[in-house]
Protein backbone atom coordinates (compact mmCIF):
# COMPACT_ATOMS: atom_id res chain seq x y z
CA UNK A 1 0.00 0.00 0.00
CA UNK A 2 1.36 3.51 -1.04
CA UNK A 3 1.70 6.41 1.02
CA UNK A 4 0.67 9.73 0.44
CA UNK A 5 3.87 12.13 -0.17
CA UNK A 6 4.67 14.37 3.08
CA UNK A 7 4.81 18.26 3.04
CA UNK A 8 8.16 20.02 2.62
CA UNK A 9 8.88 20.19 6.37
CA UNK A 10 7.64 16.65 7.09
CA UNK A 11 10.38 15.36 4.93
CA UNK A 12 13.37 17.71 5.79
CA UNK A 13 12.23 16.86 9.54
CA UNK A 14 12.65 13.01 8.74
CA UNK A 15 15.90 13.58 6.57
CA UNK A 16 17.24 15.16 9.73
CA UNK A 17 16.15 12.61 12.25
CA UNK A 18 17.41 9.77 9.75
CA UNK A 19 20.90 11.77 9.83
CA UNK A 20 20.87 11.62 13.66
CA UNK A 21 20.39 8.18 13.97
CA UNK A 22 22.41 7.21 11.29
CA UNK A 23 25.45 9.72 13.07
CA UNK A 24 24.63 7.90 16.80
CA UNK A 25 25.20 4.07 15.29
CA UNK A 26 28.50 5.86 14.05
CA UNK A 27 29.67 7.05 16.62
CA UNK A 28 28.53 3.80 18.40
CA UNK A 29 30.30 1.55 16.54
CA UNK A 30 33.30 4.18 16.36
CA UNK A 31 33.52 4.88 12.74
CA UNK A 32 33.51 8.73 13.29
CA UNK A 33 36.82 9.83 12.54
CA UNK A 34 38.22 13.68 14.63
CA UNK A 35 37.60 16.33 12.19
CA UNK A 36 34.36 18.59 12.79
CA UNK A 37 33.19 16.27 15.64
CA UNK A 38 35.09 16.79 19.01
CA UNK A 39 34.59 15.08 21.79
CA UNK A 40 34.05 16.41 25.04
CA UNK A 41 35.81 15.16 27.73
CA UNK A 42 36.25 15.66 31.66
CA UNK A 43 37.64 18.58 33.56
CA UNK A 44 41.65 18.68 33.72
CA UNK A 45 42.49 18.19 37.30
CA UNK A 46 45.15 20.39 38.56
CA UNK A 47 48.40 18.92 39.75
CA UNK A 48 50.70 20.88 42.24
CA UNK A 49 53.89 19.25 41.72
CA UNK A 50 56.06 20.72 44.43
CA UNK A 51 58.96 19.09 43.60
CA UNK A 52 58.81 20.22 40.03
CA UNK A 53 58.42 23.94 41.05
CA UNK A 54 61.39 23.19 43.18
CA UNK A 55 63.29 22.07 40.44
CA UNK A 56 62.35 24.90 38.31
CA UNK A 57 63.29 27.42 41.36
CA UNK A 58 66.71 25.95 41.83
CA UNK A 59 67.43 26.17 37.79
CA UNK A 60 67.25 29.87 37.35
CA UNK A 61 67.84 30.97 41.34
CA UNK A 62 71.14 32.90 41.49
CA UNK A 63 72.74 33.31 45.52
CA UNK A 64 73.31 37.21 44.84
CA UNK A 65 74.16 40.05 47.15
CA UNK A 66 71.26 42.04 47.99
CA UNK A 67 73.06 45.57 46.75
CA UNK A 68 72.26 43.04 43.06
CA UNK A 69 68.95 41.92 43.95
CA UNK A 70 67.24 45.18 46.10
CA UNK A 71 64.57 43.15 46.50
CA UNK A 72 62.32 44.21 49.45
CA UNK A 73 58.88 42.80 50.93
CA UNK A 74 57.27 45.28 53.16
CA UNK A 75 53.59 46.44 54.28
CA UNK A 76 52.44 50.22 53.79
CA UNK A 77 53.08 52.42 55.56
CA UNK A 78 50.96 53.44 59.11
CA UNK A 79 48.92 56.41 59.40
CA UNK A 80 50.03 58.82 62.16
CA UNK A 81 48.27 61.77 61.55
CA UNK A 82 45.27 59.72 63.65
CA UNK A 83 45.49 57.33 66.38
CA UNK A 84 43.86 53.90 65.65
CA UNK A 85 43.07 50.86 67.23
CA UNK A 86 44.01 47.15 66.62
CA UNK A 87 40.55 46.82 64.69
CA UNK A 88 41.12 50.10 62.34
CA UNK A 89 43.88 48.75 61.21
CA UNK A 90 43.08 45.05 60.45
CA UNK A 91 40.29 46.67 58.21
CA UNK A 92 42.63 48.98 56.86
CA UNK A 93 44.71 45.84 55.76
CA UNK A 94 41.80 44.50 53.85
CA UNK A 95 41.82 46.80 50.80
CA UNK A 96 39.03 46.78 48.28
CA UNK A 97 40.15 46.16 45.13
CA UNK A 98 37.11 47.70 43.33
CA UNK A 99 38.09 51.46 45.12
CA UNK A 100 40.50 53.37 42.54
CA UNK A 101 41.36 55.70 44.99
CA UNK A 102 42.04 53.12 47.94
CA UNK A 103 43.79 50.88 45.68
CA UNK A 104 46.17 53.17 44.45
CA UNK A 105 46.94 54.91 48.12
CA UNK A 106 48.13 51.07 49.19
CA UNK A 107 50.30 51.14 46.40
CA UNK A 108 51.66 54.66 47.09
CA UNK A 109 51.61 53.65 51.01
CA UNK A 110 53.50 50.15 50.24
CA UNK A 111 56.40 51.90 47.79
CA UNK A 112 56.96 54.68 50.96
CA UNK A 113 57.31 52.09 53.37
CA UNK A 114 59.96 50.40 50.72
CA UNK A 115 61.85 53.67 50.21
CA UNK A 116 62.27 54.28 54.40
CA UNK A 117 63.66 50.74 54.63
CA UNK A 118 66.24 50.82 52.20
CA UNK A 119 67.19 54.34 52.12
CA UNK A 120 69.22 53.59 55.38
CA UNK A 121 70.75 50.43 54.19
CA UNK A 122 72.04 51.76 50.74
CA UNK A 123 73.84 54.48 53.07
CA UNK A 124 75.61 52.02 55.52
CA UNK A 125 76.52 49.79 51.74
CA UNK A 126 78.03 53.80 50.29
CA UNK A 127 75.66 53.21 47.37
CA UNK A 128 74.98 56.65 46.01
CA UNK A 129 70.78 57.51 45.91
CA UNK A 130 71.15 60.92 44.24
CA UNK A 131 72.20 61.64 40.68
CA UNK A 132 75.63 63.99 40.46
CA UNK A 133 75.17 67.21 39.00
CA UNK A 134 77.51 66.10 35.89
CA UNK A 135 75.35 62.98 35.31
CA UNK A 136 75.65 62.71 31.25
CA UNK A 137 73.01 59.53 29.99
CA UNK A 138 73.06 58.49 26.72
CA UNK A 139 69.97 59.01 25.03
CA UNK A 140 67.37 56.55 24.01
CA UNK A 141 66.87 57.62 20.56
CA UNK A 142 69.24 58.07 18.04
CA UNK A 143 70.77 61.49 16.56
CA UNK A 144 68.48 60.43 13.06
CA UNK A 145 65.39 60.16 14.85
CA UNK A 146 66.12 63.40 17.42
CA UNK A 147 66.68 65.28 13.86
CA UNK A 148 63.95 64.34 12.23
CA UNK A 149 61.88 65.41 15.18
CA UNK A 150 63.89 68.97 15.63
CA UNK A 151 62.86 69.56 11.75
CA UNK A 152 58.93 68.16 11.95
CA UNK A 153 59.12 70.96 15.00
CA UNK A 154 61.09 73.30 12.38
CA UNK A 155 58.22 73.00 10.09
CA UNK A 156 55.06 73.10 12.54
CA UNK A 157 56.92 76.47 13.87
CA UNK A 158 57.06 77.80 9.95
CA UNK A 159 53.58 76.74 9.32
CA UNK A 160 52.27 78.81 12.24
CA UNK A 161 54.09 81.78 11.63
CA UNK A 162 52.46 81.87 8.22
CA UNK A 163 49.23 81.22 9.37
CA UNK A 164 49.89 84.06 11.62
CA UNK A 165 51.03 86.19 9.24
CA UNK A 166 47.70 85.49 6.90
CA UNK A 167 45.83 86.54 10.21
CA UNK A 168 47.91 89.64 10.05
CA UNK A 169 46.96 90.66 6.51
CA UNK A 170 43.34 89.78 7.03
CA UNK A 171 43.18 92.08 10.09
CA UNK A 172 45.29 94.71 7.83
CA UNK A 173 42.69 94.13 5.10
CA UNK A 174 39.47 94.46 7.25
CA UNK A 175 41.62 97.80 8.96
CA UNK A 176 41.79 99.42 5.20
CA UNK A 177 38.71 98.71 4.08
CA UNK A 178 37.12 100.45 7.59
CA UNK A 179 39.33 102.93 6.77
CA UNK A 180 38.60 103.73 3.13
CA UNK A 181 35.03 103.67 4.13
CA UNK A 182 35.34 105.94 6.58
CA UNK A 183 36.97 108.46 4.20
CA UNK A 184 34.34 108.11 1.93
CA UNK A 185 31.54 108.57 4.32
CA UNK A 186 33.80 111.84 5.53
CA UNK A 187 33.75 113.10 1.86
CA UNK A 188 30.17 112.53 1.28
CA UNK A 189 29.56 114.98 4.57
CA UNK A 190 31.88 117.45 3.47
CA UNK A 191 30.34 117.50 -0.29
CA UNK A 192 27.00 117.64 1.79
CA UNK A 193 28.22 120.47 3.74
CA UNK A 194 29.45 122.18 0.59
CA UNK A 195 26.20 122.01 -1.17
CA UNK A 196 24.51 123.37 1.39
CA UNK A 197 26.63 126.12 1.59
CA UNK A 198 26.76 127.04 -1.72
CA UNK A 199 22.31 127.15 -1.32
CA UNK A 200 22.67 129.37 1.49
CA UNK A 201 25.03 131.41 -0.53
CA UNK A 202 22.78 131.45 -3.99
CA UNK A 203 19.79 132.57 -1.67
CA UNK A 204 21.91 135.39 -0.24
CA UNK A 205 21.63 133.55 3.53
CA UNK A 206 24.94 133.88 3.60
CA UNK A 207 28.07 135.59 2.52
CA UNK A 208 30.85 133.65 3.32
CA UNK A 209 32.86 131.84 0.65
CA UNK A 210 34.89 129.49 3.32
CA UNK A 211 33.25 126.14 1.68
CA UNK A 212 35.31 126.78 -1.41
CA UNK A 213 38.70 126.70 1.51
CA UNK A 214 38.00 123.28 2.96
CA UNK A 215 40.79 121.25 0.86
CA UNK A 216 42.89 123.41 2.68
CA UNK A 217 44.91 123.57 5.88
CA UNK A 218 43.12 124.83 9.00
CA UNK A 219 44.67 128.34 9.72
CA UNK A 220 45.93 128.81 13.30
CA UNK A 221 43.33 130.37 15.71
CA UNK A 222 45.09 134.41 15.43
CA UNK A 223 45.18 134.15 12.06
CA UNK A 224 41.10 133.52 11.65
CA UNK A 225 40.72 136.11 14.07
CA UNK A 226 42.81 138.49 12.16
CA UNK A 227 40.76 137.57 9.07
CA UNK A 228 37.50 137.94 10.13
CA UNK A 229 38.90 141.54 11.27
CA UNK A 230 40.12 142.09 7.90
CA UNK A 231 36.39 141.39 6.78
CA UNK A 232 34.76 143.48 9.43
CA UNK A 233 36.94 146.39 7.70
CA UNK A 234 35.58 145.57 4.03
CA UNK A 235 31.94 146.28 4.91
CA UNK A 236 28.87 145.28 6.37
CA UNK A 237 27.62 141.89 6.21
CA UNK A 238 24.93 140.65 3.88
CA UNK A 239 22.12 140.81 6.89
CA UNK A 240 23.29 144.65 7.96
CA UNK A 241 22.81 145.83 3.84
CA UNK A 242 19.87 144.06 3.64
CA UNK A 243 18.01 145.89 6.59
CA UNK A 244 19.64 149.10 5.57
CA UNK A 245 17.88 149.07 1.99
CA UNK A 246 14.83 148.32 4.05
CA UNK A 247 14.85 150.57 7.26
CA UNK A 248 17.77 152.66 6.24
CA UNK A 249 20.66 153.67 7.36
CA UNK A 250 19.96 155.15 11.13
CA UNK A 251 19.24 158.38 12.29
CA UNK A 252 15.91 160.89 12.70
CA UNK A 253 13.27 158.48 11.15
CA UNK A 254 10.35 160.94 12.63
CA UNK A 255 9.38 163.84 10.57
CA UNK A 256 11.53 162.48 7.77
CA UNK A 257 8.50 163.15 4.96
CA UNK A 258 7.31 166.56 5.87
CA UNK A 259 7.54 169.45 3.28
CA UNK A 260 9.69 171.86 4.17
CA UNK A 261 9.63 175.30 2.20
CA UNK A 262 12.50 174.07 -0.18
CA UNK A 263 10.49 171.26 -0.68
CA UNK A 264 7.51 172.98 -1.46
CA UNK A 265 9.05 175.61 -3.74
CA UNK A 266 10.86 172.81 -6.20
CA UNK A 267 8.64 171.52 -9.00
CA UNK A 268 10.92 169.60 -11.10
CA UNK A 269 10.03 166.37 -10.21
CA UNK A 270 6.27 167.08 -11.36
CA UNK A 271 4.92 164.84 -14.11
CA UNK A 272 1.76 165.82 -15.37
CA UNK A 273 0.72 162.28 -16.78
CA UNK A 274 0.92 160.90 -12.83
CA UNK A 275 -0.52 163.33 -11.38
CA UNK A 276 -3.96 163.00 -13.35
CA UNK A 277 -3.56 158.92 -13.30
CA UNK A 278 -2.18 159.04 -16.69
CA UNK A 279 0.72 157.09 -16.27
CA UNK A 280 1.81 153.45 -16.25
CA UNK A 281 -0.32 151.17 -15.11
CA UNK A 282 0.67 148.76 -11.84
CA UNK A 283 1.82 145.12 -13.07
CA UNK A 284 -0.52 142.20 -12.97
CA UNK A 285 -3.95 144.18 -13.50
CA UNK A 286 -4.04 143.74 -16.95
CA UNK A 287 -7.80 142.12 -17.85
CA UNK A 288 -7.01 140.83 -21.42
CA UNK A 289 -4.91 138.19 -19.48
CA UNK A 290 -7.10 137.12 -17.07
CA UNK A 291 -7.59 133.02 -16.53
CA UNK A 292 -10.92 131.77 -16.59
CA UNK A 293 -12.44 130.31 -13.48
CA UNK A 294 -12.58 126.65 -12.73
CA UNK A 295 -16.39 126.27 -13.73
CA UNK A 296 -15.72 128.07 -16.97
CA UNK A 297 -12.90 125.64 -17.97
CA UNK A 298 -14.60 122.31 -16.98
CA UNK A 299 -17.15 124.04 -19.12
CA UNK A 300 -14.92 124.70 -22.17
CA UNK A 301 -13.56 120.76 -22.11
CA UNK A 302 -16.93 119.25 -21.59
CA UNK A 303 -17.63 121.30 -25.27
CA UNK A 304 -14.48 120.45 -26.86
CA UNK A 305 -15.39 116.72 -26.03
Amino acid sequence: MDTPPLSGSDSDSDDSVVTDRELQDAFSRGLLKPGLNVVLEGPKKAVNDVNGLKQCLAEFKRDLEWVERLDVTLGPVPEISKPQSTSQSKDQKAVDPEDDFQREMSFYRQAQAAVLAVLPRLRQLKVPTKRPDDYFAEMAKSDQQMQKIRQKLQAKQVAMEKSEKAKQLRALRKYGKKVQTEVLQKRQREKAHMMNAIKKYQKGFSDKLDFLEGDQKPVARGKKEGAKGQQMKKGPSAKRRYKNQKFGYGGKKKGSKWNTRESYDDVSSFRAKTAHGKGLKRPGKKGSNKRPGKRTREKMKSRAR
